[in-house]
């Protein structure tokens, strides 16, 4: 549900993430000489353990989204699993603690400090006398510069994504001796931690053709704990070797192989013993979590692998009639179903048996979450129409129950469900504070009474195409069928088989309510195929849900937290209270676009968009799906501000007055005659905001900036462009002998310490899996 790495910046700011997998990489969390009282909301969940209890030796496979494009993060084309690998092969001045606060990498540097404000910000340097290159050549001033040089911005001929910070930079000497280095600002930068991490060496940055290309492939000089042994783009695997050349503590693994693995495939990768660590959706972890329980029922040991499986060739400790019956009601056709599986044809039953082979490998399996350091937003178009009004804007926000939507997501994954409270970072960073107050809570008659200043009347009448009026009823009946053309015509095949599944569990639902005999277990079942969003009752049913029910936990998870029915598909009709509250203004009534991703990784993002609908019809907002394909979901629909709502997710920054500042920055018309927008995908923006951001980037009193900072994020949510819902959850699925990897939180992997428990070890207390 999130990218793997975690960058000690945002790799590429000019690209926001999905819920399917995500398209840019979490930065790391804020930097400031005290600490403040803001913790974590989870913490990571990797297995640790001490090296002396981790086996020397063995390949980690490691399932990733895709290979990279470029191994250059600089690159626009970069993406997570090119931060993976440059994690582990290249320097960092900086990685994060468990906090989420960047700390000084003693592999690297022995410190850095500012050392001179006036009349310019200096910095110096002090590295570590073992730190050279995979060539031998020492790390040093020449490399620092030859990145500063290609990063500055000043020759066009680099074609870099970014430059933040580097354009700050006035010079980078040697200073007393090749171990130090001082660079000199021509403007102060408070940011300036974020500056070489990672460090390319100075023949990758030297000239335009070698940052251009040479690193796009390969990367023939390295300086970490693994080098960079191959990239196979046929067989789809990046691999990587131990280092002979690292000073450090010697990795424990011979190998990590990075293995592009689609999410909706993990679940057979994991149990065929193809990876060992992968990221999966809630659909999986219900499938390991039932895995996990089957094998405490049986007392079995839990199976590395296929390797495991019994002289039957099933690996199931059940037979083939309660095979057919834990497959039917795992793919939810229910109990009644699975008894009709007894007259079921050979594939059925060879399907059957091959889910309960993957059940029993599961077994060697267990889930480590976490939060990641990113957020899932609602977006607001203001560019255009109704959203254009802040009035209106606010109205939506204060319609959001968001403690609900939190819940939903994250409380039957095991998670804190706290509200995102900033738009610039999240609780553990220094800069998190709650300025959701600046806006408000959820406040139904508040969110009407903006709706009536602006304009917004009930009752008020609609214009037909033939400019006739239209009775209220009529228009809500007809937005609502035009809503179901919409998505229709985004929504293509996947769309129909999505309905044709809604009406079968509608159906199912229907058969059910009719019999006045029912046991708990199919209550709870009723009751989970029910829309709670007209209910705030339903959303604390389901946290009390009996987990030892396994078919309905099952289905929660899969539903990413959500109960089933909770997201309406196409042509739906909106409830009856819903269509007499449809507002109107100058003869059109108010109906908002709400763009959504149609891929198999984004259920969670429908599962929260069905329930905004429902809270937004409460006060008179109308919403029209339109599914889209996720290659285009962001690309045409999001940078291109085709869509009125949406749904996607930022990375928390550990530099937000550098790295959030395009994205929240006001538009301004460019040269020809077009909107320059940056990155702020919503269109809104202030002065105030600006001049903020411009303040704190050039402060070197961390405390000062941090006050600034909390200032520019309360007025970007009076400005209600945007409104964060929740911290994304991280589900990992890892082998049980795997340690010190899995979900990371904040904190930057230590891929030397990444190994298999020693025979007959243990791993340290702390946060487990299952």
């Amino acid at each position: 549900m999130s990218n793997d790495g975690v960058g000690l910046r945002a790799v590429m700011r000019s690209v926001a993430f999905l819920t399917a997998g995500a398209l840019a990489v979490p930065a790391l969390a804020g930097c400031s000489s005290e600490d403040t009282a803001s913790k974590p909301l989870a913490e990571q969940d990797i297995a640790p353990a001490a090296r002396d209890q981790v086996a020397d030796g063995g390949t980690l496979h490691w399932a990733v989204d895709a290979l990279p494009e470029t191994l250059n993060t600089f690159q626009a084309d970069a993406n997570a699993t090119t931060t993976t690998v440059a994690q582990a092969v290249l320097p960092s001045m900086y990685r994060l603690d468990a906090n989420g606060r960047p700390q000084v990498n003693p592999d690297y540097l022995e410190s850095a400090k500012v050392v001179e404000t006036e009349p310019k910000q200096v910095v110096l340097y002090k590295l570590n006398q073992q730190a050279v290159w995979s060539d031998g050549r020492e790390i040093g001033a020449a490399d620092f510069a030859a990145q500063w040089r290609a990063l500055s911005g000043k020759d066009s001929a680099y074609w870099t994504a970014r430059n933040a910070g580097y354009e700050r930079i006035e010079k980078i000497e040697r200073g007393a001796n090749d171990l130090e280095v001082r660079v000199t600002f021509a403007r102060p930068y408070a940011d300036w931690r974020s500056l070489f991490s990672p460090l390319y060496p100075k023949d990758v940055m030297g000239t335009p053709d070698s940052f251009n290309d040479s690193a796009r492939k390969k990367l023939k000089v390295t300086a970490g704990p693994f080098r960079l042994k191959k990239v196979d783009r046929k067989d789809g695997e990046v691999t990587l070797a131990r280092s002979e050349r690292w000073w450090g503590h010697p990795a424990k693994l011979d190998e990590i192989v990075l293995t592009a693995v689609p999410r909706d495939e993990r679940t057979g990768a994991l149990a065929a013993g193809d990876v060992d660590l992968a990221e999966i959706d809630p659909e999986s972890l219900g499938r390991i979590t039932l895995a996990a329980r089957a094998g405490a029922k049986t007392g079995s040991t839990p199976l590395a692998g296929p390797g495991g499986l019994s002289a039957h060739g099933s690996g199931s400790n059940l037979g083939a009639a309660a095979a057919l019956r834990s497959w039917a009601v795992a793919h939810e056709d229910g109990e009644e179903a699975a008894d009709d599986e007894a007259g079921a044809g050979k594939k059925k039953r060879e399907a059957a048996l091959a889910y309960e082979r993957q059940q029993t490998a599961l077994k060697g399996f267990e889930v480590r979450r976490s939060l990641e350091p990113a957020y899932t937003q609602l977006a607001l178009n203001g560019a255009s129409g109704p959203l254009a009004d802040e009035r209106v804007r606010r109205a939506v926000a204060r319609a959001l129950d968001r403690k609900a939507l939190a819940k939903a997501v994250l409380t039957p994954l095991g998670l804190p469900a706290e509200p995102v409270g900033s738009h610039l970072a999240l609780s553990g960073q220094d800069a998190y504070a709650d300025n959701s107050g600046a806006l408000g809570g959820q406040d139904t008659e508040g969110a009407e009474a903006l709706l009536a200043d602006a304009g917004w009347v009930h009752g008020g009448p609609v214009k037909k195409e033939n400019g006739e009026k239209a009775e209220e009823g009529e228009k809500a009946d007809k937005g609502e069928k035009a809503a179901g053309a919409e998505g229709e015509k985004s929504g293509g095949t996947s769309e129909k088989e999505s309905e044709k599944k809604s009406e079968k569990s509608r159906k199912k639902s229907d058969k059910e309510s009719e019999k006045s005999e029912k046991s708990k277990k199919e209550s709870r079942e009723k009751s989970d195929n029910e829309d709670p969003a007209d209910d705030d009752s339903a959303d604390s049913e389901d946290d009390k849900g009996d987990k030892g029910d396994d078919k309905q936990y099952a289905n929660k998870l899969a539903q990413g937290g959500a109960p089933a029915g909770a997201y309406a598909p196409k042509g739906t009709p909106a409830p009856a209270a819903a269509a007499t509250k449809v507002l109107a203004k100058n003869g059109k009534a108010l109906a908002l676009r709400f763009v959504l991703p149609s891929g198999p990784g984004s259920e969670t993002l429908r599962t929260v968009a069905g329930r905004i609908s429902s809270m937004l019809a409460k006060v008179g907002i109308r919403t029209e799906i339109s599914k889209v394909s996720d290659e285009s979901y962001f690309k045409d629909h999001i940078a291109s501000g085709q869509y009125d709502l949406a749904l996607y997710s930022w990375p928390a920054s550990a530099f937000p007055a550098t790295d959030a500042r395009p994205i929240f920055a006001k538009p301004v018309p460019a040269a020809d005659g077009s909107l320059n927008v940056e990155q702020n995908y919503t269109r809104v923006g202030t002065d105030q905001v600006d001049q903020l951001f411009d303040e704190a980037v050039t402060t070197l009193d961390a405390s000062e900036s941090r006050s600034l900072i909390r200032k520019a994020d309360s007025r970007i949510w009076a400005a209600a462009g945007s409104i964060p819902l929740y911290q994304r959850p991280q589900l990992t699925a890892a082998r049980k002998n795997l340690v010190n990897a899995g979900a990371f939180g904040f904190q930057t992997p230590v891929y030397e310490d990444m190994g298999f428990l020693r025979k007959g070890a243990k791993p340290a207390s702390g946060p487990s899996g299952n």
